[in-house]
């Protein structure tokens, strides 16, 4: 049964993460029939990434105390709301709170479905039970994006949002009927609780966060760009790589959550890091072989799923009795380093008129989270603050 509920949780984040990426991909066309300028239909992605950042650890504090299920089944509420906002949204403001709807709920939604996850399963399997759910974000890049911008050009992008609300109420039916009762978290008070952000430990661990998600934004944002421009891949050609790169996404995942069951979250996240900071490092190197720089980027966007789950889990450990609100600020500080990455690998582009350099970029980026991963784990030892690392 439990693995069951675990599909379950992780097709909502199939169905959230969706909701999150597809407007990138069919942003001409709202911009065009919305009747405002593709920089304003930009800030839909900018109001919800906002939205996701600041409010998720705000509502998950609040609500720590409610039972998983609960606050599931609520977030799913709202989230589907948030998609019935979007399909009747007739006017640019509507659609604007619309997103400002959708990327709370999916970031309560998300906080809630790690938490209920590593609840549910026995703690030799947290990983494998995190890793699956981390598995709907990476098959919303594989199938999300694609689907979405294929019923645009064949109905409307406001059928995107109707078929991801009736999905979304399956779900929930979903739930309510399988979920078993997943107890909240420990009552901490509102304030107490932020005092973990104190915790040198948790404090360095999301600033490895921020610059992983930097670094990696920096890169993928110019993806198509570099495999143009660089690699002089074209565009149906590059429709089958970045599907390709999903699908290596899809099975880090499956690798990252199996391996930190097998050899502990530190382990892992430290493979990763330097298996991040190399492929990057190399790949300006290797332009000149098409099969090489194929292989590096597909081995860097491997090691970036693979380390999604040890880095949960990793925080899971190291703060148990405020793990809602440790992985809801984890969230959110992904959101502002991928803002932030966006924001850098835009200035890089510009600067150097072309995105050759950004893997470098990149890559100096994914250094820094290292160092920062490294003193978090120094920090873990001499404090023990924690159970330790299998």
């Amino acid at each position: 049964m439990n693995r069951i509920v675990i599909y379950i949780l992780t097709i909502a984040v199939f169905l959230t993460a969706t909701s999150e990426l597809v407007v990138a991909g069919i942003l001409n066309t709202l911009a065009s029939q919305m009747q405002v300028s593709v920089a304003l239909a930009g800030q839909l992605i900018t109001a919800y990434s906002l939205a996701f950042a600041l409010g998720t650890p705000i509502v998950v504090s609040l609500t720590a105390r409610i039972g998983r299920k609960e606050l599931l089944l609520l977030a799913m509420l709202v989230f589907i709301a948030g998609n019935l906002t979007s399909f009747f949204s007739f006017g640019f403001t509507l659609l604007l709170i619309s997103r400002l709807i959708l990327g709370v709920s999916s970031g309560v939604l998300l906080v809630a479905a790690f938490s209920a996850a590593a609840k549910l399963a026995t703690p030799e399997k947290i990983g494998s039970a995190i890793g699956t759910v981390i598995l709907g974000f990476s098959t919303a890049m594989i199938l999300g994006i694609p689907i979405g911008i294929a019923l645009t050009d064949m109905f409307s992008w406001r059928v995107i949002f109707l078929l991801l609300a009736v999905g979304s109420i399956v779900i929930l039916i979903g739930m309510a009927l399988l979920l078993p009762k997943i107890e909240g978290d420990a009552p901490v008070p509102f304030r107490k609780q932020f005092t973990v952000l104190a915790n040198p430990v948790i404090l360095t661990a999301l600033l490895l966060v921020l610059f992983r998600e930097a670094g990696n934004s920096i890169m993928f944002t110019y993806l198509t760009s570099f495999l143009d421009s660089i690699l002089h891949r074209s565009v149906s050609s590059t429709m089958f790589i970045m599907l390709a790169f999903g699908i290596a996404g899809a099975i880090g995942s499956r690798l990252g959550g199996s391996a930190v069951d097998k050899w502990g979250s530190v382990r892992i996240m430290v493979i990763s890091m330097v298996s991040h900071v190399i492929t990057l490092g190399l790949l300006p190197l290797a332009i000149r072989s098409f099969p090489v720089a194929i292989t590096l980027l597909s081995l860097w966007v491997m090691s970036m799923f693979i380390m999604g789950p040890a880095t949960q889990t990793y925080f899971i450990e190291k703060a148990p009795l405020s793990s809602n609100l440790v992985i809801s600020l984890n969230t959110s500080v992904t959101q502002i380093g991928l803002a932030i990455g966006a924001g850098v690998g835009g200035i890089a582009v510009t600067w150097n008129e072309t995105v050759l350099y950004n893997p470098w970029m990149a890559s100096a980026a994914l250094f820094m989270a290292f160092i920062a991963a490294i003193i978090s784990f120094q920090k873990s030892k001499k404090t023990n603050s924690a159970p330790s690392v299998h």
